[in-house]
């Protein structure tokens, strides 16, 4: 098997307006983390998201996340699953 698998991926938040205006931000990185295990195969207890990915979440406080938000993620031999911003 190859020893990494490296994958651009555009992760959509609208599932994070559903949630209270006051929670919105903290269900979007809810929603990178769920995205990110299930698009590569790993368990949510292995995705790891790195501070960029967070400060973009959070850029406009609780209440206003991004709609989508376009993401590297890179799954490592152990099963570890590295998620940065694309640039």
């Amino acid at each position: 098997m190859a020893d990494e698998i490296e994958r651009i991926m555009v992760i959509p938040l609208r599932k994070a307006k559903m949630a209270p205006r006051t929670r919105r931000t903290n269900r979007a990185v809810k929603e990178v983390r769920i995205f990110a295990a299930r698009h590569m195969k790993a368990d949510i207890e292995k995705i790891w998201i790195d501070a960029s990915v967070n400060e973009k979440l959070w850029e406009n406080g609780i209440r206003n996340p991004p709609n989508k938000i376009t993401v590297k993620a890179v799954k490592f031999d152990d099963g570890l699953v590295e998620v940065s911003l694309a640039e």
